[in-house]
Protein backbone atom coordinates (compact mmCIF):
# COMPACT_ATOMS: atom_id res chain seq x y z
CA UNK A 1 0.00 0.00 0.00
CA UNK A 2 1.14 3.31 -1.12
CA UNK A 3 0.12 6.35 1.52
CA UNK A 4 1.07 10.17 0.87
CA UNK A 5 1.89 13.33 3.29
CA UNK A 6 2.15 16.62 2.95
CA UNK A 7 3.60 18.43 5.58
CA UNK A 8 1.63 21.30 7.41
CA UNK A 9 2.70 24.44 9.27
CA UNK A 10 2.00 22.67 12.93
CA UNK A 11 4.76 19.56 11.87
CA UNK A 12 7.15 21.88 10.41
CA UNK A 13 10.83 21.09 12.25
CA UNK A 14 9.83 18.00 13.54
CA UNK A 15 11.85 14.12 12.69
CA UNK A 16 10.48 12.52 9.72
CA UNK A 17 9.74 9.49 11.91
CA UNK A 18 8.07 11.67 14.53
CA UNK A 19 6.22 12.96 11.59
CA UNK A 20 5.08 9.67 10.04
CA UNK A 21 4.09 8.11 13.42
CA UNK A 22 1.63 11.00 14.01
CA UNK A 23 0.53 10.34 11.11
CA UNK A 24 -0.17 6.68 11.19
CA UNK A 25 -0.65 6.08 15.26
CA UNK A 26 -1.57 2.17 14.24
CA UNK A 27 2.02 2.07 13.90
CA UNK A 28 5.17 2.05 16.12
CA UNK A 29 8.12 4.55 15.28
CA UNK A 30 10.65 1.17 14.64
CA UNK A 31 7.65 -0.45 12.46
CA UNK A 32 7.59 2.82 10.54
CA UNK A 33 11.03 2.87 10.17
CA UNK A 34 11.39 -0.21 8.27
CA UNK A 35 8.89 1.07 5.40
CA UNK A 36 10.03 2.57 2.40
CA UNK A 37 9.89 6.29 2.25
CA UNK A 38 10.74 8.67 -0.41
CA UNK A 39 10.60 12.12 -0.86
CA UNK A 40 10.43 13.40 -4.51
CA UNK A 41 11.54 10.13 -5.51
CA UNK A 42 14.47 10.03 -3.33
CA UNK A 43 15.43 7.91 -0.50
CA UNK A 44 15.33 10.22 2.96
CA UNK A 45 16.38 9.70 6.59
CA UNK A 46 14.33 9.09 9.54
CA UNK A 47 16.17 11.97 11.13
CA UNK A 48 15.31 14.41 8.22
CA UNK A 49 13.25 17.27 9.86
CA UNK A 50 10.37 18.23 7.82
CA UNK A 51 9.41 21.44 5.98
CA UNK A 52 5.89 22.92 5.12
CA UNK A 53 4.67 21.46 1.51
CA UNK A 54 7.14 18.19 1.58
CA UNK A 55 5.54 15.28 -0.09
CA UNK A 56 6.37 12.33 1.47
CA UNK A 57 5.77 8.49 -0.13
CA UNK A 58 5.13 5.96 2.07
CA UNK A 59 5.48 2.53 0.63
CA UNK A 60 3.59 -0.06 3.23
CA UNK A 61 4.56 -4.20 2.95
CA UNK A 62 0.53 -5.91 2.70
CA UNK A 63 1.22 -8.09 5.53
CA UNK A 64 1.97 -5.12 7.58
CA UNK A 65 -1.42 -3.00 6.62
CA UNK A 66 -3.96 -2.64 9.23
CA UNK A 67 -7.59 -2.14 8.49
CA UNK A 68 -7.62 1.80 8.00
CA UNK A 69 -9.61 3.23 11.34
CA UNK A 70 -10.43 6.71 9.27
CA UNK A 71 -12.58 4.43 6.75
CA UNK A 72 -14.41 2.53 9.47
CA UNK A 73 -17.45 5.11 8.82
CA UNK A 74 -18.94 6.20 11.85
CA UNK A 75 -22.16 8.06 11.09
CA UNK A 76 -23.33 9.48 14.65
CA UNK A 77 -24.41 12.55 13.80
CA UNK A 78 -25.47 14.93 11.62
CA UNK A 79 -23.37 17.51 9.92
CA UNK A 80 -23.81 21.23 9.92
CA UNK A 81 -22.92 21.43 6.45
CA UNK A 82 -22.23 25.34 5.60
CA UNK A 83 -20.63 24.87 1.55
CA UNK A 84 -19.29 22.50 -0.42
CA UNK A 85 -18.07 21.57 -4.23
CA UNK A 86 -15.82 18.79 -5.44
CA UNK A 87 -12.55 20.81 -3.71
CA UNK A 88 -13.67 21.24 -0.30
CA UNK A 89 -16.06 21.39 2.07
CA UNK A 90 -17.11 23.53 5.10
CA UNK A 91 -18.58 22.70 8.11
CA UNK A 92 -19.58 23.87 11.40
CA UNK A 93 -18.00 21.68 13.87
CA UNK A 94 -19.70 20.69 17.22
CA UNK A 95 -18.40 20.70 20.37
CA UNK A 96 -16.76 17.81 21.97
CA UNK A 97 -16.38 15.76 18.92
CA UNK A 98 -12.94 14.35 17.94
CA UNK A 99 -11.15 15.57 14.57
CA UNK A 100 -9.92 12.16 13.33
CA UNK A 101 -9.46 8.21 15.11
CA UNK A 102 -6.66 7.59 18.21
CA UNK A 103 -5.94 4.97 20.16
CA UNK A 104 -8.85 6.38 22.94
CA UNK A 105 -11.37 7.38 20.03
CA UNK A 106 -11.47 4.78 17.00
CA UNK A 107 -15.30 5.99 16.42
CA UNK A 108 -17.82 8.95 15.80
CA UNK A 109 -14.75 11.08 15.23
CA UNK A 110 -15.49 14.43 13.21
CA UNK A 111 -13.74 12.60 10.27
CA UNK A 112 -15.47 9.17 9.87
CA UNK A 113 -18.69 10.96 9.85
CA UNK A 114 -17.83 13.10 7.13
CA UNK A 115 -16.47 10.26 5.39
CA UNK A 116 -20.22 8.84 5.55
CA UNK A 117 -21.24 11.69 3.44
CA UNK A 118 -18.49 12.32 1.17
CA UNK A 119 -14.64 11.76 -0.18
CA UNK A 120 -11.80 13.70 1.01
CA UNK A 121 -8.32 13.78 -0.10
CA UNK A 122 -5.74 11.19 0.62
CA UNK A 123 -3.28 12.99 0.96
CA UNK A 124 -3.50 13.61 4.59
CA UNK A 125 -3.48 10.01 5.16
CA UNK A 126 -5.98 7.14 6.14
CA UNK A 127 -6.35 8.46 9.58
CA UNK A 128 -6.85 12.56 8.70
CA UNK A 129 -7.93 12.43 4.84
CA UNK A 130 -8.55 15.60 3.81
CA UNK A 131 -7.60 17.58 7.20
CA UNK A 132 -5.55 20.89 6.76
CA UNK A 133 -6.21 22.23 10.53
CA UNK A 134 -7.32 21.46 13.63
CA UNK A 135 -9.88 22.27 16.48
CA UNK A 136 -9.77 20.61 19.58
CA UNK A 137 -12.49 18.32 20.48
CA UNK A 138 -14.10 21.03 23.10
CA UNK A 139 -13.42 23.65 20.52
CA UNK A 140 -16.62 24.08 17.90
CA UNK A 141 -16.83 26.16 15.04
CA UNK A 142 -16.03 26.70 11.25
CA UNK A 143 -13.64 23.90 9.55
CA UNK A 144 -12.85 23.13 5.75
CA UNK A 145 -11.05 19.94 4.49
CA UNK A 146 -9.91 18.96 1.20
CA UNK A 147 -12.05 16.68 -0.72
CA UNK A 148 -9.12 16.84 -4.17
CA UNK A 149 -5.61 16.48 -3.81
CA UNK A 150 -5.28 19.39 -5.65
CA UNK A 151 -7.19 21.72 -2.89
CA UNK A 152 -5.53 19.65 -0.66
CA UNK A 153 -2.22 20.77 -1.51
CA UNK A 154 -3.39 24.30 -1.90
CA UNK A 155 -5.28 24.73 1.55
CA UNK A 156 -2.09 22.97 2.92
CA UNK A 157 -0.09 26.21 1.76
CA UNK A 158 -2.58 28.44 2.89
CA UNK A 159 -2.72 27.67 6.42
CA UNK A 160 1.07 27.11 6.51
CA UNK A 161 1.72 30.78 5.24
CA UNK A 162 -1.34 32.30 7.72
CA UNK A 163 -2.86 33.59 4.12
CA UNK A 164 -5.93 33.64 5.63
CA UNK A 165 -8.03 35.02 8.07
CA UNK A 166 -9.39 33.24 11.74
CA UNK A 167 -11.77 34.97 13.90
CA UNK A 168 -12.70 32.84 17.55
CA UNK A 169 -15.08 33.94 20.51
CA UNK A 170 -14.22 33.60 23.86
CA UNK A 171 -15.62 33.98 26.73
CA UNK A 172 -12.73 34.60 29.92
CA UNK A 173 -11.95 35.02 33.56
CA UNK A 174 -10.98 38.60 33.76
CA UNK A 175 -11.96 42.18 32.45
CA UNK A 176 -9.45 43.99 30.62
CA UNK A 177 -8.48 48.32 31.32
CA UNK A 178 -8.15 47.93 26.93
CA UNK A 179 -10.05 47.30 24.44
CA UNK A 180 -8.09 45.73 22.41
CA UNK A 181 -4.33 44.34 22.45
CA UNK A 182 -2.11 41.91 20.27
CA UNK A 183 -0.69 39.45 22.13
CA UNK A 184 2.86 37.79 21.02
CA UNK A 185 5.22 34.70 22.62
CA UNK A 186 6.70 31.75 21.40
CA UNK A 187 4.97 28.59 22.34
CA UNK A 188 6.36 25.73 22.83
CA UNK A 189 5.25 22.24 24.27
CA UNK A 190 5.68 22.24 27.99
CA UNK A 191 8.69 20.09 29.49
CA UNK A 192 6.31 19.10 32.67
CA UNK A 193 3.10 18.15 30.94
CA UNK A 194 3.49 16.89 27.57
CA UNK A 195 -0.23 17.31 27.00
CA UNK A 196 0.16 21.16 27.17
CA UNK A 197 1.69 24.05 25.83
CA UNK A 198 3.04 26.59 27.05
CA UNK A 199 4.63 30.03 25.93
CA UNK A 200 8.54 30.48 26.22
CA UNK A 201 11.08 33.24 26.68
CA UNK A 202 13.26 31.17 24.07
CA UNK A 203 12.75 28.50 21.53
CA UNK A 204 9.20 27.14 20.60
CA UNK A 205 7.69 29.10 17.63
CA UNK A 206 6.10 32.41 17.14
CA UNK A 207 2.66 33.09 17.86
CA UNK A 208 0.71 35.93 17.50
CA UNK A 209 -3.48 36.78 19.09
CA UNK A 210 -5.08 39.87 18.49
CA UNK A 211 -7.55 40.32 20.64
CA UNK A 212 -10.62 42.73 20.75
CA UNK A 213 -13.24 43.14 23.75
CA UNK A 214 -16.71 42.57 22.83
CA UNK A 215 -18.70 43.04 26.15
CA UNK A 216 -17.73 42.89 29.58
CA UNK A 217 -19.05 42.11 33.06
CA UNK A 218 -17.03 43.25 35.74
CA UNK A 219 -19.28 42.41 38.82
CA UNK A 220 -19.02 38.65 37.64
CA UNK A 221 -15.08 39.62 36.50
CA UNK A 222 -15.75 37.45 33.04
CA UNK A 223 -15.57 38.79 29.62
CA UNK A 224 -16.14 38.03 26.26
CA UNK A 225 -13.25 38.16 23.30
CA UNK A 226 -12.76 38.15 20.05
CA UNK A 227 -9.61 36.93 18.83
CA UNK A 228 -7.96 36.73 15.63
CA UNK A 229 -5.64 33.99 14.85
CA UNK A 230 -2.30 35.85 13.30
CA UNK A 231 -0.45 32.35 13.52
CA UNK A 232 -1.67 28.94 14.05
CA UNK A 233 -0.05 26.99 16.97
CA UNK A 234 -1.43 24.29 19.15
CA UNK A 235 -3.72 25.62 21.43
CA UNK A 236 -2.58 29.07 20.91
CA UNK A 237 -5.46 31.32 21.74
CA UNK A 238 -6.09 28.81 24.95
CA UNK A 239 -2.03 29.36 26.08
CA UNK A 240 -2.14 33.19 25.45
CA UNK A 241 -5.26 34.13 27.36
CA UNK A 242 -4.26 32.02 30.36
CA UNK A 243 -0.61 33.29 30.33
CA UNK A 244 -1.88 36.95 30.79
CA UNK A 245 -4.35 36.63 32.82
CA UNK A 246 -7.55 35.98 30.91
CA UNK A 247 -8.00 32.07 30.85
CA UNK A 248 -10.90 30.65 28.71
CA UNK A 249 -14.02 29.65 30.90
CA UNK A 250 -14.24 25.89 31.60
CA UNK A 251 -11.42 25.13 29.76
CA UNK A 252 -9.57 22.08 32.51
CA UNK A 253 -6.52 22.27 31.10
CA UNK A 254 -5.39 26.42 31.27
CA UNK A 255 -8.43 27.53 32.66
CA UNK A 256 -7.49 27.99 36.60
CA UNK A 257 -11.44 27.75 37.13
CA UNK A 258 -11.40 26.26 40.01
CA UNK A 259 -9.90 29.26 41.93
CA UNK A 260 -12.06 31.82 40.79
CA UNK A 261 -15.44 29.58 41.13
CA UNK A 262 -15.13 31.09 44.98
CA UNK A 263 -15.94 34.43 43.71
CA UNK A 264 -19.06 33.75 41.91
CA UNK A 265 -21.97 34.61 43.46
CA UNK A 266 -25.07 34.33 41.32
CA UNK A 267 -26.49 30.79 41.61
CA UNK A 268 -27.12 30.01 38.13
CA UNK A 269 -23.69 31.21 36.80
CA UNK A 270 -22.19 29.10 39.06
CA UNK A 271 -24.15 25.62 38.49
CA UNK A 272 -22.99 26.42 34.34
CA UNK A 273 -19.24 26.78 35.52
CA UNK A 274 -19.41 23.71 37.57
CA UNK A 275 -21.28 21.43 35.40
CA UNK A 276 -20.41 22.29 31.85
CA UNK A 277 -17.78 20.27 29.82
CA UNK A 278 -15.15 22.33 27.62
CA UNK A 279 -14.01 25.80 26.95
CA UNK A 280 -15.93 28.31 25.86
CA UNK A 281 -14.21 28.83 23.01
CA UNK A 282 -15.47 28.72 19.15
CA UNK A 283 -14.12 29.44 15.69
CA UNK A 284 -17.24 31.98 14.56
CA UNK A 285 -15.18 33.11 11.50
CA UNK A 286 -12.83 31.44 8.28
CA UNK A 287 -11.79 33.42 5.38
CA UNK A 288 -9.38 32.16 2.33
CA UNK A 289 -8.88 32.29 -1.18
CA UNK A 290 -10.62 28.91 -3.07
CA UNK A 291 -7.62 26.59 -3.32
CA UNK A 292 -8.76 25.85 -6.99
CA UNK A 293 -10.59 28.77 -8.14
CA UNK A 294 -8.62 31.92 -5.92
CA UNK A 295 -12.42 33.23 -5.36
CA UNK A 296 -12.52 35.11 -1.68
CA UNK A 297 -14.65 32.41 0.23
CA UNK A 298 -15.92 33.64 3.85
CA UNK A 299 -17.95 31.40 6.44
CA UNK A 300 -19.62 32.68 9.27
CA UNK A 301 -20.89 30.28 11.96
CA UNK A 302 -22.89 31.91 15.16
CA UNK A 303 -22.24 31.35 18.82
CA UNK A 304 -23.47 27.53 19.54
CA UNK A 305 -26.42 26.96 22.03
CA UNK A 306 -24.16 26.68 25.29
CA UNK A 307 -22.27 29.50 24.29
CA UNK A 308 -25.56 31.88 23.76
CA UNK A 309 -26.84 30.13 27.34
CA UNK A 310 -24.10 31.32 29.17
CA UNK A 311 -23.98 35.14 27.54
CA UNK A 312 -28.11 35.15 28.52
CA UNK A 313 -26.57 34.24 32.41
CA UNK A 314 -24.16 36.86 32.28
CA UNK A 315 -26.34 39.76 30.71
CA UNK A 316 -29.36 39.02 33.79
CA UNK A 317 -26.80 38.36 36.46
Amino acid sequence: MQIEFVVSEPDAGIRLDKFLASKMPEFSRSEIQRFSVSRGGAAVKFSDRVRVGEMYVVIVPENETPTPSAYNKSCDFDLDILYQDDDIIVINKPRGVVMYPSAGNKTGTLVQNLLCYTNLSTLGGEIRPGVVHRLDKDTSGVMVFAKSDAAYRELVKIFSTHNLTRKYDAFVWGVPSWDGATITGNIARSSRNRQKMTMVKSGGKPAETIVNVVDAWPRVGISHFKCNLMTGRTHQIRVHLSAHGFPVLCDPVYGHGATRLGTVKNPELLEFLKTHNGQMLHASYLSFAHPTTGETMTFKAPIPPDMMELQEILENS
